[in-house]
């Protein structure tokens, strides 16, 4: 990385720029399997996150306890049709129960200013569909967050953890080659995108989903609880690829000044 100019930063959306704790897919996936008779954890519905809101749905029906729950209740396995029944839910009530939950985490407006001073692109992408995209950009710009460009997680072929997504923001921010470009994420999936795409990796901990608090949780919790929160999120991180990881995008600056 030495020899290359850090031309572009792609930022995922709920749990490293907005919704600290990322409660807003949590609370859509559970009323999801509530809605037909399937109790879900808080902790289930956080496993897969990063992915594709419909590859998500697939994967907690497919997580055995889950699927046992089905059997016992519906009397069978749940199918394809099933999981077009499930996603059509989570869509109707996907919009509403997201966005109250877009608040834009502290430091990042200032870690974006310093991004374009630098004169760095801020992209983004997310598992997020593009529906629900148009109707939290315009909001979260009304709180100062506005990347150079947003890749929806249905607005391609496929999404995370493979590279189309990223190979999208290259072309949308016009950067090039993959390793001037850093992808930031809370989540595995999002960190496996960015190596598959062949970019810097760096993840987040305390603001995402592996931690799940609200920034006023997080300030209850002493110093030394919050060190062991930052090391047990940053293993399955580390474990997907990520060259750094970091407690908040606020301290992004720093390592890339490192760099």
């Amino acid at each position: 990385m030495a020899d290359h100019k850090i031309k572009a930063v792609v930022f995922d959306w709920a749990g490293t720029m907005i919704d600290h704790g990322c409660f807003g897919p949590v609370a859509a996936f559970q009323e999801t399997f509530a809605f037909f008779d399937i109790e879900t954890s808080i902790a289930e519905c956080r496993a897969p996150m990063g992915l594709p809101k419909r590859d998500h749905i697939k994967v907690m029906m497919a997580e055995p306890a889950i699927s046992a729950r089905i059997r016992n209740i519906h009397r069978r396995d749940f199918g394809e049709d099933d999981l077009d029944a499930l996603y059509a839910h989570f869509l109707s009530i996907n919009e509403d129960i997201v966005l109250d939950h877009i608040g834009v985490i502290d430091g990042v407006i200032d870690m974006v200013a310093w991004l374009r001073d630098q004169g760095i692109k801020v992209g983004s992408n997310s598992g997020y569909g593009r529906d629900l995209m148009n109707r939290i950009m315009p909001l979260v710009a009304e709180a100062g967050y506005c990347p150079d460009n947003v890749v929806a997680g249905d607005d391609l072929i496929e999404g995370r953890p493979g590279p189309l997504m990223m190979y999208r923001c290259f072309a949308d921010l016009g950067v090039y080659p993959p390793d001037t470009v850093i992808k930031v994420d809370d989540t595995a999936p999002g960190i496996a995108e960015g190596i598959a795409a062949g970019t810097l990796t760096v993840g987040v901990t305390l603001t995402g989903s592996h931690v799940g608090l609200s920034s006023d949780a997080l300030d209850t919790v002493s110093a030394d609880q919050q060190a062991a929160l930052h090391e047990a999120a940053a293993k399955p991180l580390f474990d997907a690829g990520a060259h750094h990881v970091i407690r908040h995008v606020a301290e992004l600056p720093d390592l890339i000044r490192s760099l």
